[in-house]
């Protein structure tokens, strides 16, 4: 079971936009492609917000132990046993507008509901963690089959996660009143920084 940490909705401070106004880069030019995966997309718009100098995130390296490495060649190295050191938390982090960003990213084929299933019980322990320092954590989720990203903020899973005890799911309603809208865009296809503004300004508001 996860306490609900004191002060998780408590995120406030000024917010300067005005960095969302810089000038694209040639570099940063990266045209949207439809169909791509969620990870796809958050890592095209990360290389786009880095080289516009919008924002530092990047996605986090899953720490392994390599336990056997075959040489099939002197210039070559093929790793064919590992394992996890530990449990993954989340899949990025990073500074925007000085403010710490913690997230996860999900899919789900489902058009009505978000199994909660998708998420480990130390997953939501890091989320809650991270909002209770005041840092911006959040999930993004996708539902592949509408076509539809949202942000969903980790205050409102945790207390989700608590209330359904991990189990069951979220609905595809409670998703679209409570998070926050990823528009499509062509560059980057997915903007997930808009969303973030808009949970800031709200945040600002409590």
């Amino acid at each position: 079971m996860v306490n609900y940490p004191k002060g998780v909705t408590g995120q406030t401070g000024p917010i300067n936009n005005n960095v969302r106004k810089g000038k694209t880069t040639q570099r940063g030019m990266i045209f949207g492609r439809r169909g791509m995966g969620l990870e796809d997309a958050i890592n095209e718009a990360n290389e786009y917000y880095l080289s516009n100098h919008l924002a530092v995130i990047y996605k986090k390296p899953t720490p392994v132990t390599i336990v056997n490495v075959d040489y099939p060649a002197r210039s070559a190295a093929k790793i064919t046993e590992a394992y996890f050191q530990k449990p993954s938390t989340t899949d990025y982090n990073g500074i925007y507008q000085g403010r710490y960003i913690d997230f996860d990213a999900k899919e789900t084929k489902n058009k009505t509901t978000f199994p909660m299933k998708n998420f480990h019980e130390h997953q939501i322990r890091h989320l809650a963690e991270i909002v209770a320092q005041g840092g911006v954590g959040f999930v993004l989720v996708q539902f592949t089959a509408l076509d539809e990203t949202y942000l969903y903020p980790a205050p409102e899973l945790v207390r989700r996660w608590q209330d359904l005890e991990g189990h069951r799911s979220l609905t595809y309603q409670e998703i679209v009143e409570t998070g926050y809208q990823v528009p499509a865009k062509l560059n980057p296809n997915l903007d997930y920084l808009h969303a973030v503004d808009q949970y800031l300004l709200d945040l600002n508001r409590k």
